[in-house]
């Protein structure tokens, strides 16, 4: 007779690929370490990897990430030079109140 197939629920299966999303080993050390077939493995992979958890060092993930920090940085010279209109702003405008505020002689 054969071996009893062993079955896993979905939410194993889930944690199982991120799980080797997450670490810097390889998969055939995951797999000897879970005691999981590696062809069961990267069946998994194929079904449930999500490219959010991947490392940095895909070089599409990098140019992308690369153009959303210059994106942000344009956007936070945007706010930071109407932060400093507005303060520029408002001190024109406490001279101007302590100017006209003075009483007349």
């Amino acid at each position: 007779m054969g071996e009893q197939r062993q079955r896993y629920n979905e939410e194993f299966k889930k944690q199982t690929v991120k799980y080797i999303q997450q670490e810097a080993k390889t998969i055939a050390e995951i797999c000897a370490e879970l005691n999981i077939p590696k062809s069961t493995v990267h069946q998994w992979l194929a079904q449930y990897r999500e490219f959010d958890h991947e490392p940095v060092a895909n070089a599409t993930k990098l140019r992308e990430m690369e153009q959303l920090l210059k994106e942000k940085e344009r956007e936070l010279k945007a706010k930071d030079r109407e932060l400093t209109d507005a303060q520029e702003e408002l001190a024109i405008l406490k001279k101007a109140l302590h100017i006209f505020s003075k009483p007349k002689n």
